[in-house]
């Protein structure tokens, strides 16, 4: 009978491949956080400068998404896509013609 062959590597979490992966990951996740936050809060001692985020946020979004997370779709009236029906009732003024024969 042969012996068995050594695995050379393990199934389970490699951190040499996915650990270093998810470290860089989040470094980019925590910078890109950083640079939005301070696009819109001003911190005394450091100047807030006016930077277009779009970049930055599409860079942001797309980390959040190797992380599974992903934004819900949202149809703009900021309630996560749920839509509120209100119903208005307008009262609809007679016609002079109708009052009269009364």
């Amino acid at each position: 009978m042969l012996p068995k062959k050594k695995k050379d590597h393990d199934d389970g979490f490699n951190w040499h491949e996915e650990g270093i992966s998810s470290l860089v990951r989040l470094i980019v996740l925590t910078w890109t956080g950083a640079i939005l936050t301070l696009n819109y809060v001003s911190i005394p001692g450091i100047p807030q400068q006016k930077i277009d985020p779009t970049f930055i946020a599409s860079v942001f979004t797309g980390t959040l998404a190797t992380f599974g997370v992903t934004p819900s779709k949202s149809n703009g009236n900021g309630n996560g896509g749920q839509q509120k029906t209100t119903t208005v009732t307008v009262p609809v003024p007679k016609p002079k013609d109708e009052e009269d024969k009364k």
